[in-house]
């Protein structure tokens, strides 16, 4: 504590840090809770033959928060002999279920090597899904699955192609500190027939049922997990932001505790100090209006009640009455000059 029983700069900002994390943390787990409660309450339908007729009688044709589960098929060749959907030749891309192509250009400092994306250039491929029982007409068409959390994909394809320069180009990179590599090619994919959780908007638009992102700032999901395996993994996150919201706000009551006994304590001690004064002053008042002052000069300098009763050698002060001389503690020394007392000689005022 600094003086005046203020907090110190470190203090204020360790308690102002822990504070400020315990509420991001909150804040977090507020946010995952939010999700799991909105999962929990997120309609499940079934991909079948009554789904069309389950949207013609919701409002606007919509489920605003729906779970559904199928099997990826492609909308364009359902039985692909290699589980992939057709793609045009020499044009690698994100084809869910086929791949992914990215421009990943890194690039190194003239003392440092580090990475950045320059340019990522994503295509995609539509995907259905279908109910997992064969024969079933019924396809939900799957929209922007990019955005969607859990979606695990699988690498087939990836190649680095490091970048051609000239002359010109290595002295120009050298100047402005930067120097590409080359780019980096990725193609991922979804196998047909993987089963998939899908939980979001479900819309009928015309004739074809598309699950989309949701508009109500609800998590879009498409997983290859179970509805209940997703909703307890959800919950388990929810558990571990709740814990580190407890600890860390247990750390910041610990803190405002501390800084706040400090404060206490200090202001005790101001106010011992302050009963002092004025028990020192109401003494010195008695003292002044007894014998017209004259007991003031002759009073113990240790206790101010009682009179000066003790010479202190070798240094010959005159300062203590016999009782305070006898409470001083050892090795006694002058409460004056603070010189060790070799001998006490008793003072007899007549």
């Amino acid at each position: 504590m600094e003086g005046g029983g203020r907090p110190s700069a470190a203090q204020a900002v360790l308690l102002a840090a822990s504070t400020a994390i315990t509420a991001l943390l909150y804040s977090v787990y507020r946010q995952k809770a939010r999700v799991v409660r909105g999962l929990e309450g997120a309609r499940k339908v079934r991909l079948d033959g009554d789904l069309r007729a389950v949207l013609l009688e919701a409002p606007g044709r919509c489920v605003p928060y729906a779970v559904i589960e199928g099997r990826v098929a492609d909308p364009h060749q359902r039985n692909s002999t290699r589980g992939m959907s057709p793609k045009p030749a020499g044009d690698p891309r994100l084809c869910l279920p086929s791949g992914e192509v990215s421009s990943l250009p890194p690039f190194s400092l003239p003392r440092n090597d580090c990475e950045k994306i320059i340019h990522q250039r994503t295509n995609t491929t539509p995907f259905d899904l279908v109910p997992a029982e064969d024969g079933a007409s019924v396809t939900v068409r799957v929209m922007k699955p990019l955005d969607a959390a859990e979606l695990s994909l699988e690498t087939v394809y990836e190649k680095f192609h490091p970048s051609v320069q000239s002359f010109t180009d290595v002295i120009g990179h050298y100047i402005s500190g930067e120097r590409p590599k080359g780019i980096q090619e990725t193609e991922q994919m979804l196998k047909v027939g993987t089963a998939l959780t899908g939980v979001g908007e479900l819309v009928l638009d015309n004739t074809t049922i598309k699950l989309q992102p949701p508009k109500q700032g609800m998590p879009y999901y498409l997983s290859s997990l179970d509805f209940e395996s997703l909703l307890q993994k959800q919950e388990s996150s929810v558990r571990f932001w709740k814990i580190l919201t407890v600890v860390s706000g247990f750390a910041t009551c610990a803190v405002l505790f501390f800084l706040l006994r400090k404060q206490y304590r200090h202001h005790r001690e101001r106010q011992h100090l302050r009963q002092m004064q004025e028990e020192f002053r109401q003494a010195q008042e008695r003292l002044m209006n007894t014998e017209g002052g004259e007991m003031l000069k002759n009073a113990c300098v240790v206790c101010l009640s009682n009179t000066k009763s003790c010479v202190f050698l070798e240094c010959g002060h005159v300062c203590s009455c016999h009782e305070c001389y006898q409470a001083l503690p050892k090795p006694k020394k002058c409460p004056i000059c603070r010189q060790g007392i070799t001998r006490v000689v008793p003072l007899y005022n007549s």
